[in-house]
């Protein structure tokens, strides 16, 4: 949302805005038109089928769609730029995901807003929330009451705003108070340094937010994430709280908690909870612990990534989130660019399911309704590969695919798969997974004779020769720690649609970059046992077809 450069390519992320008071009084009315629709669902449709916005994004996604990097089953936005996911939730029987879109005849940011039965398959609907009296409408959140949808979000010179829609198709928004709910500044003490990106949940009569922040911290004095929770009974009169997290030993200096998102998992009895959230600097990450809900306090066990390094270009951005019901959290990110795209950039992740497995560990799997998409199969089974040579598997190509592996690594030092691979191989994204080559789990040093854990296993994705264009910006190896057991085969689910790859690892990590390749022809896969021999016990290829919006 503020304008940031890496590498010499722009791209928008969360974060606050300040401006002076007489700044604040400006009338920022939206040049975009606004429609008024009924609140019967039957009329609200025809209503739509007649609406100049949704014509006007059937067009523009006609002519976007003739860009050969923009993908056809990850979510794009129907009209120029896109940026922070928000507001991810159920209502009337349909998932609704709110985005930040940037309307071309007034490209500040307004809440966009999809709708889908199942995650995968989306329609667009007209812009929800537009800016003013905020100059514009950064990131948040949306709870589901019986009878409402509460957004709670971030109006850029004003502070965090709440809007309520009791629409079937959440089309008509209203802004309480017509102001920030919870300001910018406050005369009253204490009252945190930053108010940006908030979350919002219920919990008995209370309503509870978090605002994003960073503060310095002692003795090094140096930034740190942070999380300010706030309390309300009306939705209209916040009352600051204290700082939420505890135990946070493990994000970096500099790292913030932009875009939270505070849900339960697991037990829906338990206290168990999960924070995704998105820092400025490492892109997406989550905390998983225990909230102590007499303290209002969140308790840190453990901490991982979406993003495994830098926040771009390329990266996996911010989080939006919702539980899906069943003790699991439905969870989708924004990628940034890493490239210049004419009229686009930005894309969403494939929608992915959250659970809690034992040990405190997360599970992650693409939401299987994915495969409603898949199209023609190729099917393989026991692939043979050699030491150090590298295969190409003819039968399997494509630049929007899903490919479905499993393998016995065996004794090989790596196992390594390289797609969107042109036929000289002067184009190729790398994917490769080392056994036992992730983190050392440590010494137990109250026994000497079994003082050993074992490591982790490794999985990278690196797009160091995934384009011959000069403006396609690589970004280091993205490498993930997976844990597997001793008897455990590698699983994987790789995810190819024209300029994003995705990779999903027996359930338990996913990495997923950028890669933009220039050459019609680099749509070819291969395979390479380094070492030693390995097997690939079974390949699955599927054709994807594209989200028909």
């Amino acid at each position: 949302m503020i304008k940031k450069t890496v590498a010499l390519l722009g791209f928008l992320s969360c974060g606050s805005f300040f401006v002076s008071q007489a700044q604040e009084k400006q009338d920022y009315t939206s040049k975009v038109p606004q429609y008024k629709f009924s609140n019967d669902e039957k009329k609200q449709l025809k209503e739509l089928e007649s609406n100049p916005l949704l014509k006007r994004f059937a067009e523009s996604r006609k002519e976007l769609a003739k860009d050969p990097h923009r993908p056809i089953y990850h979510f794009t936005s129907p009209e120029s730029r896109l940026n922070d996911p928000n507001g991810l939730s159920f209502w009337n029987g349909k998932w609704h995901l709110f985005y930040q879109g940037y309307p071309p005849e007034d490209t500040r940011q307004h809440w966009g807003h999809a709708i889908s039965d199942d995650l995968i398959n989306w329609k667009d609907l007209p812009y929800a929330i537009y800016p003013n009296p905020e100059r514009a409408s950064f990131s948040g959140a949306v709870i589901i009451e019986k009878d409402r949808a509460i957004a709670m979000y971030h109006g850029t010179t004003l502070g965090n705003i709440v809007a309520v829609s009791k629409d079937p198709l959440l089309l008509n928004w209203e802004k309480l108070t017509g102001e920030a709910v919870i300001p910018l500044k406050s005369d009253k003490k204490p009252f945190p340094p930053a108010i940006f990106d908030p979350t919002i949940w219920k919990k008995g009569d209370y309503y509870y937010s978090l605002s994003a922040g960073r503060e310095n911290m002692r003795p090094s004095n140096m930034p740190f994430a942070t999380n300010y929770l706030f309390r309300s009974k009306d939705l209209v009169n916040w009352e600051y709280m204290h700082k939420f997290i505890e135990g946070d030993r493990f994000t970096l200096p500099g790292d913030d908690g932009a875009c939270p998102y505070f849900l339960p998992i697991g037990d829906p009895n338990g206290n168990k909870y999960i924070m995704a959230f998105f820092s400025h600097m490492t892109g997406g990450q989550y905390f998983l612990g225990t909230y102590d809900k007499e303290k209002d306090k969140f308790y840190v066990e453990k901490h991982d990534k979406f993003n495994f390094g830098p926040v771009g270009p390329g990266g996996v951005h911010a989080p939006s989130a919702y539980p899906d019901g069943k003790g699991g959290v439905m969870i989708i990110f924004n990628m940034n660019r890493g490239k210049n795209t004419k009229g686009w950039d930005q894309i969403m992740s494939l929608p992915r399911r959250l659970i809690l497995l034992p040990n405190n560990e997360i599970g992650v799997e693409p939401v299987n309704t994915i495969e409603s998409l898949r199209g023609e199969k190729q099917t393989l089974s026991n692939i043979e590969l050699p030491a150090n040579k590298e295969i190409v598997i003819n039968e399997v190509k494509g630049n929007a695919i899903e490919i479905n592996l499993e393998v016995d690594v065996k004794f090989a030092q790596t196992f390594e798969m390289n797609v969107l691979r042109s036929p000289d191989k002067r184009e190729y994204t790398k994917i490769s997974f080392q056994k036992k080559r992730g983190y050392y789990a440590g010494r137990r040093y109250a026994s000497i004779a079994n003082h050993t854990t074992g490591h982790a296993s490794a999985i990278t994705i690196d797009n160091t020769n995934s384009s011959l264009a000069p403006d396609a910006a690589s970004r280091p190896p993205e490498t993930a720690q997976v844990v597997l057991d001793d008897k455990e085969t590698v699983k994987m689910r790789i995810f190819i649609d024209k300029s994003v790859v995705e990779v999903f690892v027996n359930g338990k990590q996913c990495v997923a970059l950028r890669a933009y390749p220039t050459l019609s022809e680099s749509i070819g896969v291969s395979f390479k046992s380094i070492g030693n021999p390995s097997l690939i016990k079974a390949l699955e290829a599927y054709q994807m077809n594209a989200i028909k919006y």
